[in-house]
Order: structure tokens, then C-alpha cells, then sequence
């Protein structure tokens, strides 16, 4: 299935900082990818070039199968983005609002009207027709925000924080929204929560310093960031053997012939390892892989350990 979303060595510079630096990414029809980061990664730069918003000052954007650069109306026009703040017009009431959304969006009166009532259902403003969008809680604007960026019925959705600020209870329904809209578009989400990525996700990426520098399939749980292996064995060499090893970075003894094996980022072939060390006569007893989690990953990247 082809990229709905692609971008190629996008880069951003502000002054002499790169807010953005060669970042690339893909995502087909019916996937959810989390774009992740610390506060200043670059995250919502990212989400602004690709939504048309900013112009990239080197790099390649693809909108279904559409330069983004030399075809920006058509382009702009499969592409559904809610910012960080949504653009919300506090004197409106949500109908007035998505009417005018629709309109904007080149859609006619009577699509436009057809489309008011299905985004409505979609996002739960079914009742909120007539209330003025001032009067409305942060999760239902939330939702009013969510509804302007599909009411074009868009394949790629960008959504950046959808859910800061806004208490469990609106968190959980905004998740589920965006979770329904993720079974039929391309749907690139931004934000440093990691349950979130994790509830809705299919692939994670981070961002730190304006690169990308870790990914991830939550699918399969396959990461390219270093992992471990704990192994026990009857007659233990000593470490400088161990770590002589293909695929071994640091050994840290753990007494009684135990070790734990830090293995290089792109080492994967954990039967491999266990072969190499078995044929070493060394009477392996134990061989237990350890993967760091998402979790630990962000921490160590967030505070310049990794990556």
C-alpha cells in the first residue's frame, strides 16, 4: 500500500538553530503514527510543514501521492490538521463554525450540510449544534477542533497534543475518536504522553534536538534501540572474552557466572548470540533477551543518553 503521508529530509531552520534536521517518515491508510518528543524536539514544526502550514527549507512532502510545494491547493485539500491550539472562533456556535470550516474547505452548501450533521455524530456534538463554542468544556472543543480537520472527509489527519489539558474522562473520549479515525485514514499524531502513543499507535517515532532518532513498531515491539541479555554459564570467561563477541558492546559481571551483555542497536539475531556463546564450551545455562521499554527509551533519549 502506498504512503498516504511521506516526507524526505525535511528541514527547518530558524535563524541559525534547525528546529527540524533531515527527518523523514511514512504513513499508509489505516495506520496511527505517534510522533514523539520533549518539549522544543521539533515536534510541532514537523506537524506545521507537513500540514502546509510552513514552508520546509529543504526536504520532499508527498500528500496522497502530491507534491506538497508545487501543488499546495490540491495537496492541502487531503489534508485535515488540528494544531496545538484549535483554531476556534469563540463567538460561534459549533453549526455556524463547521459551516464555515466546510466552506473554506471548498466543499458546497449542500455537502457542507450533509457533512455538518455526519462529523457532528462522528465527534459527539450531535446536541451542540446551537451552543456557542465559548460555553463549551476544553474537551468538547477538543472534539469541535477534531471535527473541522475531517469535515472534508480527508486521507491524512495530523493532529498535534490533541489531548493536553484535558481531564481522564476527555482524554478517554478524544482517544477513542482518534482511535476510529486511524480503522480509515492516515492519521500522524503529536505528543510526548507515552500512553497515549501506546493505547493508539501502530508505530512510534522520537524526535529529539530536531532529528529522528529512535522508531518503533508497537505492533511487533521491534526497536532499533540497544537491548541487553542476561545469561548464566558453568564455566564463565572473563568479560574481556565475552565482550570480543559479535553483536556485544559492555559486559557487566553479576557474580556466580552470571552477566548481563548490552548488544549494539542494529544487533537483532538473539539466536545467533546464543550460538556463538554456546560454542564457546562454556556451559550456557541461561540466555534471557532484554528489551528496553518506550518508556525507558524516552527517559534515556529526553536526557541525552541515547540517540
Amino acid at each position: 500500500m502506498e504512503p498516504l503521508l511521506e516526507a524526505e529530509n525535511l528541514t527547518r531552520c530558524f535563524g541559525e538553530r534547525r528546529a527540524v534536521d533531515g527527518i523523514g517518515l511514512t504513513v499508509r491508510a489505516g495506520e496511527v503514527l505517534g510522533l514523539l518528543g520533549p518539549n522544543g524536539a521539533g515536534k510541532s514544526t514537523t506537524m506545521r510543514m507537513l500540514s502546509g502550514c510552513l514552508a520546509p527549507h529543504a526536504g520532499c512532502i508527498r500528500i496522497d501521492g502530491l507534491d506538497l510545494v508545487s501543488r499546495p491547493r490540491e495537496a492541502k485539500r487531503r489534508v485535515g490538521y488540528l494544531p496545538e491550539r484549535p483554531p476556534l472562533y469563540p463567538e460561534l456556535t459549533v453549526d455556524e463554525y463547521l459551516r464555515f470550516a466546510a466552506r473554506l474547505r471548498g466543499l458546497g452548501r449542500q455537502e457542507a450540510g450533509e457533512r455538518l450533521g455526519r462529523v457532528k455524530r462522528r465527534c459527539g456534538l450531535a446536541d451542540s449544534g446551537r451552543r456557542l463554542i465559548a460555553n463549551l468544556s476544553r474537551g468538547y472543543q477538543q472534539r469541535l477542533g477534531i471535527a473541522q480537520a475531517i469535515i472534508h472527509a480527508p486521507p491524512v489527519v495530523i493532529l498535534d497534543e490533541p489531548t493536553t489539558g484535558l481531564d481522564p474522562l476527555q482524554n478517554r473520549e478524544v482517544r477513542e475518536l482518534i482511535g476510529e479515525l486511524g480503522q480509515g485514514s492516515a492519521v500522524l499524531l503529536s505528543t510526548h504522553i507515552l500512553p497515549e502513543v501506546q493505547a493508539l499507535c501502530s508505530r512510534a517515532l522520537i524526535i529529539h534536538q530536531g532529528r529522528l532518532v529512535y522508531g518503533e513498531d508497537l505492533r511487533q515491539g521491534a526497536g532499533r534501540a540497544p537491548g541487553s541479555v542476561l545469561i548464566a554459564l558453568q564455566r564463565p570467561p572473563d568479560a574481556a572474552a565475552l565482550a570480543a563477541l559479535q553483536g556485544v558492546g559492555a559486559v557487566h559481571p553479576l557474580g556466580d557466572g552470571r552477566f548481563r551483555l548490552d548488544t549494539a542497536p542494529s544487533w537483532q539475531a538473539d539466536r545467533t548470540l546464543a550460538e556463538l556463546i554456546a560454542g564457546q564450551g562454556w556451559g550456557l545455562d541461561e540466555y534471557a533477551p532484554q528489551r528496553p521499554g518506550l518508556e525507558q527509551i524516552f527517559v534515556d533519549i529526553a536526557a541525552g543518553q541515547a540517540g
